[in-house]
């Protein structure tokens, strides 16, 4: 955080200082909404949820160094109190921001965001330093959270959007205009909230509308809706993909016996090799789309093709690749899951495990409304044409369509199994994984089967451990 006296963030936010003996104290360490955050100089923002009252913890955030709480009543500690924190917390941020003199890129998406802005800044590292979003903290907290975490050492700040409905992305920028917006693809990911494919691109193309005439919006040429976001932008364009038009693409992708994607990347500047250290070819499309991003900001084909090549995943359980001793991989990608990204994961772990016995641990993708019926038939018909060994289909009812698109696609009928919970997979498992298996775990985060991808390290590294 630039460093700002709590007199000039009250005036910012239009809030009321109280119990503050000294308006000049500086805010000089970020500023945290989560009190085991807090550093000596932070601002703590109280936000009153449903089971945690933020301002419950004003006194223990002070006492940890806390200068003063951002809060909607006094709370008998330095604060500053304003009608609504969250309202505050944005105004906050859009002030640092226009302070900030960083280049600020933004990106969304259906599927691939986090992977993409972790690709970006680990590129842009290398340029100059840069601050991105944490994990998936992408929405109206996490983003102006981010914002703030910038210093006057900051050049360029990645910023992840998400959106669930019209409007959201268009918040957002408003809070923190971006010069460069990337769109990455439009899919079914909360389909069943926007109500359609189109509802989804208008949303997500709120990002490029925001964009300044010398500013760049980076469109992926692959996705037909997300090209024509090209009329929605007064921006430059660059497209990015594997299509012949593209500014940025990629020719000769392959992936390696371990599935990781090689290919060569063709920008305006030059072209050089790429061998990832991710896995799935799906990365070679946000590999593009970080790539068009580092050549805007002046990098070469050169620098991009290292960066990437020696880039790593920042955010966990995103197809974190672990092999046990007994010579098991475990792929636990188990952090979310829409219909796209089921699918990348299933070709990834088709392309893993060749030679190999694999496995598909699956859970259901939350909010697809009335295709969420069709599209769990296709992922289960999806991992036999992928010659999957085992559908382990984990849960209620939408798991239950996922065992019986399996079932329907099958020859035999032993492609696939469904079990009640993430316990009876894990015992299913242990007696049945052998030495060089490969197993995927994956379904979106409410089902938490993380813990059946722990379970199973833990079974290697220290025999029979339940799961938690």
């Amino acid at each position: 955080m630039i460093a700002l006296s709590l007199a000039e963030i009250a005036e910012v936010v239009g809030g009321q200082t109280h119990d503050i003996p000294d308006p000049s104290v500086q805010v000089t360490a970020p500023v945290v909404r989560d009190s085991r955050e807090v550093e000596p100089g932070s601002l703590f923002v109280a936000f009153a949820g449903e089971r945690v009252d933020g301002h419950d913890f004003a006194e223990q955030v002070v006492e940890a160094g806390a200068v003063a709480v951002l809060a909607s009543r006094p709370v008998g500690v330095p604060a500053i109190v304003v009608e609504d924190v969250q309202t505050a917390l944005g105004a906050l941020a859009r002030h640092v921001v226009r302070r900030l003199g960083a280049t600020l890129v933004a990106l969304t998406g259906s599927a691939g965001k986090t992977s993409t802005k972790d690709l970006i800044a680990q590129v842009l590292q290398r340029k100059a330093p840069t601050v991105f979003t944490p994990g998936s903290l992408n929405n109206e907290i996490g983003l102006p959270l981010t914002a703030l975490s910038a210093t006057e050492e900051t050049k360029f700040l990645v910023l992840e959007m998400g959106a669930r409905g019209i409007g959201h992305i268009r918040y957002l920028t408003d809070l923190t205009p971006p010069k460069i917006g990337l769109v990455l693809n439009v899919g079914t990911a909360h389909i069943g909230e926007f109500g359609g494919r189109e509802q989804i691109a208008q949303a997500k193309g709120e990002l490029v509308e925001s964009l300044p005439e010398d500013g760049a919006a980076i469109l992926n040429a692959d996705d037909p809706l997300v090209r024509a976001m090209a009329s929605r932008t007064k921006a430059k364009v660059i497209l990015f993909g594997e299509a012949d038009e593209a500014d940025v693409r990629a020719e000769n992708v392959r992936l390696t016996d371990s599935g990781q994607p090689s290919f060569s990347l063709r920008t305006p500047s030059g072209a050089s090799d790429v061998t990832m250290r991710l896995y799935g070819e799906h990365h070679v499309s946000n590999a593009l789309a970080a790539a068009a991003v580092a050549h805007e900001l002046g990098m070469s084909a050169e620098e991009i093709a290292t960066a990437l090549s020696e880039a790593g995943s920042l955010s966990r359980w995103r197809m974190e690749v672990t092999e046990r001793p007994d010579g098991v991989t475990i792929v636990n990608d188990a952090y979310n899951a829409n219909p796209e990204s089921m699918r990348a994961a299933l070709r990834a772990l088709a392309a893993m495990g060749r030679g190999r016995r694999t496995w598909a641990v699956l859970g259901k993708m939350a909010e697809l409304g009335d295709e969420a019926l069709a599209e769990h038939d296709a992922v289960g018909r999806l991992a036999v044409r992928l010659n999957v060994g085992k559908l382990v289909a984990v849960g209620g009812r939408e798991a239950s369509w996922l065992q019986l698109g399996a079932y329907n696609e099958g020859s035999w009928g032993e492609e696939s199994v469904h079990v009640s919970d993430a316990q009876a997979a894990v015992d299913l498992l242990r007696s049945e994984l052998r030495p060089g298996d490969v197993v995927l775990v994956k379904a979106s985060r409410s089902v938490g089967l993380e813990s059946v991808a722990q379970a199973l390290l833990a079974t290697g590294a220290e025999g029979e451990v339940a799961a938690r």
